[in-house]
């Protein structure tokens, strides 16, 4: 199968994808809620175990560029199940961690291992013709988000219960379990290129997949903002919810997480709106959203109800504009697609471990007040490309070279 199948997928071929790439991504974000634990476990400090989730993403954009764009050149399945099956074999390795450094080894292993999700998005975008792409991948994306979001939840609940490790035991035998369905299940998706390049070549025409293509360095940058600001936010609030006079623990900060996920609803909404309408009114909105949530969450003192407000919009904007950012990007030569993913995926999780980053440092020198303005100020960073005027436009008739 290339390119798109003249049968389009079923809706349980589509849930297992969207669920497959929930629950692997997931991998990336139990560490969250759970910092404060973490920290407390091996002594260290906060700042310091903050480094998990740093390590954990710049491990998982190192193999967006070295690992996604063999798919444009290997059979996809097979990556999909290969990466999964390693991924489970990463979190039994951090679920065994005897030390803080070990850990972060593992961390960082376990983001480089967890890239299926990142194969499994553009493989979507394969089945389907151009007319409900933004439709298709909007679903997957749905359970991707699903899973980053419910991922805290489940961690902070289980963390409480059973001890951060086993968050990481049961998150394997997961896994593990969909790899060996999606073995099972998945069609055989074989690349466009007649003649596939040799390994090397292939990440030397990143570059020039950056330079010939417009559109993905515009949405590559605004994607890069808004994930950003979302990881100022998720790397932060265990910490200020441990800071308010309930002194809140990780149960909490995994709830949470549920209101995250009503956020994640946008996507498929999205997703129909960047198949009608013009990117900049779609990216536009979603960011002004995530800007505002920033506001009234740095206005909402020790009230957790207006916090959980806030984290509803900020997600619903993230994950709108994310969409968005995808449906136009997957637009373009098909031929490119998992380079292309591969792009923007780097750009986007090198922002989110700027995000992280920067928050904790925030958290350190400025406390709540501080991350709110970061994660405003980084959200609205992600508006400035929408307004460079475009010398190629944006819509579908222009992108689709296929």
């Amino acid at each position: 199968m290339s390119a798109h199948s003249s049968h389009p997928p079923g809706p349980s071929l589509v849930g297992l994808l969207a669920v497959s790439a929930g629950a692997t991504v997931a991998n990336l974000y139990y560490s969250q809620p759970i910092l404060e634990t973490i920290a407390r476990q091996f002594s260290v400090s906060t700042s310091a175990a903050s480094l998990v989730v740093t390590l954990t993403q710049l491990g998982y954009a190192l193999s967006l560029l070295l690992v996604v764009p063999l798919g444009d050149i290997l059979e996809r399945r097979r990556l999909i199940v290969m990466t999964s099956a390693i991924s489970a074999l990463m979190l039994v390795a951090v679920a065994l961690s005897p030390g803080f450094r070990y850990m972060l080894l593992t961390s960082f292993l376990l983001g480089a291992a967890s890239v299926a999700p990142q194969l499994v998005v553009p493989y979507s975008a394969g089945l389907v013709g151009i007319e409900s792409r933004g439709r298709v991948v909007g679903m997957v994306m749905s359970g991707l988000l699903v899973g980053i979001l419910l991922s805290r939840a489940f961690s902070g609940l289980l963390a409480a219960a059973a001890g951060w490790r086993a968050v990481y035991w049961t998150s394997a035998g997961l896994v593990l379990g969909l790899s060996i369905l999606l073995r099972c299940r998945l069609p055989s998706q074989r690349p466009d290129n007649e003649l596939p390049p040799h390994y090397g070549q292939l990440l030397a025409s990143l570059w020039d997949v950056v330079r010939s293509q417009p559109v993905l360095r515009r949405h590559s940058a605004i994607g890069a903002c808004g994930f950003g600001a979302f990881s100022v936010f998720w790397t932060t609030l265990v910490f200020h919810l441990a800071s308010l006079p309930g002194h809140y623990g990780s149960n909490v900060a995994g709830l949470f997480g549920l209101f995250g996920a009503a956020g994640a609803l946008a996507a498929p909404v999205a997703g129909r709106l960047a198949d009608r309408h013009d990117a900049r009114l779609v990216n536009g909105t979603a960011l002004l959203l995530v800007v505002a949530a920033f506001v009234l969450m740095g206005a909402a003192g020790h009230s957790l109800a207006a916090l959980a407000a806030g984290v509803v919009l900020m997600d619903a904007g993230v994950q709108g504009s994310h969409i968005s950012n995808q449906t136009r990007i997957f637009a373009l030569n098909a031929t490119l697609r998992n380079r292309v993913n591969s792009v923007y995926m780097v750009t986007y999780f090198i922002g989110g471990a700027f995000g992280s980053a920067i928050g904790s440092w925030a958290w350190a020198h400025g406390g709540w007040p501080g991350v709110c303005w970061c994660g405003g100020a980084l959200g609205a960073a992600g508006l400035l490309p929408l307004l460079i005027p475009r010398s190629v436009p944006d819509d579908k008739s222009r992108a689709d070279r296929r």
